[in-house]
């Protein structure tokens, strides 16, 4: 036997005593995929906010509900509303009256007015009989001037009295005004005591039981479109600026073990979950689903890329991010190469290597 073949046998023991492995490229469809995970999510689904503060005293609605938009689910009860709305249609109710005519608050003013125009009524019979006996020379000229004055000093307090009378009827229309006001905001507020859906669809959950009590800006029920769903997923920082909109997901869904669900990208949201360290993203489903619950567990690979025929390594074959070791004429040989689509557990080599490459894995580098 040759030199030149007792050497590659030599080596070749070396290297299986290293713990070397000699592989071939493998052609495969090869995906590369970014991992997220999520929930399904009902479309158009909110949660319901108190507006104010109260008891339950009436649930008119359970989980899983049909609900059409301003149907009411908790009717609530405050002490301290039911008080503030209460003094606002009293406060109405005695401003109507004192704007009445006749009234009370009226009838003192209306009595000076009275007074003051019977006073300036008699001046004035006196004052044109002083007038009349001025002219046939009957009285001084004296006594006629002091009827004059009488006449005009009474005159003028009747115009003043009118001039209070009209200023304590505009400030009791105001007083009204205001109080009519205060009642329509009172129960504006007593209709925030009946929480309503707004949109049509079915009542998820709800969170408060009657005699529970419901504080202001309290979330107490979610609803959303039993028909439609969507997926909210969570993809990790480092991955997610592979991520874009229109690419293919393939989902699987806790709930149904066995089936492979196909979804798309279709909303990447611009900020970082800072207790996650993730971005979330929205997808649609792109075939027919089973009935579903919103809030089902989900995991799915969002799709970077594929390629139906790759030349495949293990990804432990790769040395740093571009080399490998492969078996050349009888030695090991360390290569650059330019990889391409990788997994967790593979790698595509685009260019350095063919499907009859020997590929070198483990041992020493040396």
């Amino acid at each position: 036997m040759s030199r030149s073949l007792i050497v590659p046998m030599a080596l070749l023991l070396v290297a299986c005593q290293n713990g070397e492995q000699i592989i071939k490229p493998k052609q495969k469809p090869l995906i590369e995929a970014v991992y997220a995970s999520g929930h399904v999510v009902a479309e158009n689904e909110y949660e319901v906010f108190a507006q104010a503060e109260g008891h339950v005293v009436e649930k008119l609605a359970e989980d899983g509900d049909e609900s059409e938009g301003g149907d009411p689910i908790y009717i609530l009860e405050s002490g301290q509303q039911s008080s503030r709305f209460n003094l606002a249609k009293k406060n109405y109710a005695i401003a109507q009256e004192n704007y009445r005519e006749g009234s009370a608050a009226l009838r003192e003013v209306e009595a000076l007015v009275d007074a003051a125009r019977t006073r300036m009524r008699f001046d004035s019979v006196n004052y044109i009989r002083y007038k009349n006996l001025l002219n046939r020379q009957a009285t001084s000229k004296g006594e006629y001037d002091k009827m004059q004055v009488a006449y005009e000093n009474s005159r003028a307090e009747y115009e003043l009295q009118r001039s209070r009378y009209q200023q304590q009827k505009n400030k009791l229309f105001l007083e009204l005004e205001s109080a009519r006001s205060q009642l329509a905001i009172a129960g504006n507020e007593s209709g925030k005591y009946i929480i309503r859906s707004e949109v049509s669809g079915k009542i998820f959950r709800t969170l408060r039981e009657t005699g529970e009590l419901i504080r202001r800006g309290e979330a107490v029920a979610v609803v959303g479109n039993k028909d439609g769903f969507y997926l909210q997923l969570m993809v990790d920082e480092l991955d997610i600026r592979k991520v874009s909109s229109g690419q293919e997901i393939m989902v699987t869904i806790d709930a149904f073990p066995h089936e492979l669900f196909n979804a798309r990208v279709q909303k990447v949201y611009p900020i970082v979950d800072r207790r996650s360290q993730s971005v979330r993203v929205d997808a649609t489903f792109q075939d027919t689903i089973p009935p579903l619950i919103s809030g089902l567990a989900v995991e799915a690979n969002i799709i970077i890329s594929k390629k139906e025929k790759a030349l495949v390594i293990p990804r432990s074959a790769l040395i740093g991010r571009d080399s490998l070791r492969i078996m050349k004429d009888d030695e090991v040989r360390v290569i650059r190469v330019t990889p391409g689509i990788q997994t967790l557990e593979e790698v595509e080599i685009i260019d350095g290597i063919t499907p009859s490459t020997e590929v070198v894995i483990g041992g020493s580098l040396q």
